[in-house]
């Protein structure tokens, strides 16, 4: 008789053991599914892309299909900053610098425009200056990356094109 009450009792704690379980898996899908739908909103919210790492690795151009460019000593006038007393600064800044285009050579805009790009280096040469005229010596010592990405997205816009992917400083003198 006590083996099976025992026995009974087992089967009966059993059964509670399954349904609660089955309550707690049912509670902690459904919050799951919740969370993951808020996250996703979350993302999409903010512009966050979630596997974007294939389109960096396409925007790769090999080291065998780059071609650069570049234009050497360039003077540029740069915009009047403020000193440290809150004054505008009246002394004159000079940028002289040399810009590298990285060109892609298997780019089907490249035969098009970067064959030849010395014919049009002077329509270049002033989107680099409208570019770097714009900013203080100071904002282009804290961040010359600033600077290089407006004149690659000027360049880009220029030839409609973006066969030029990349923008460095070879030299750089500020005075």
């Amino acid at each position: 008789m006590k083996k099976n009450l025992i026995s009974i009792v087992i089967l009966a704690l059993l059964i509670v053991n399954i349904v609660l379980t089955s309550i707690m898996m049912f509670s902690v899908v459904s919050t799951n599914k919740k969370t993951a739908a808020l996250v996703t909103d979350i993302a999409s919210a903010i512009s966050l892309e979630l596997g974007d790492d294939a389109e960096e690795e396409e925007a790769a151009v090999p080291m065998d299909q780059t071609e650069p460019y570049t234009i050497s000593d360039l003077t540029i006038i740069l915009k009047k900053g403020v000193t440290e007393d809150g004054t505008v600064d009246e002394k004159d800044h000079v940028a002289i610098l040399s810009v590298t285009f990285s060109m892609n050579t298997k780019h089907k805009d490249y035969k098009t425009y970067g064959a030849d790009l010395s014919t049009r280096e002077d329509l270049i040469k002033g989107q680099i200056i409208e570019a770097v005229s714009q900013y203080t010596v100071d904002e282009i010592k804290e961040n010359q990356e600033m600077v290089t990405d407006d004149i690659l997205k000027r360049i880009q816009k220029l030839f409609d094109s973006d066969f030029i992917f990349d923008v460095s400083f070879s030299s750089t003198l500020y005075q």
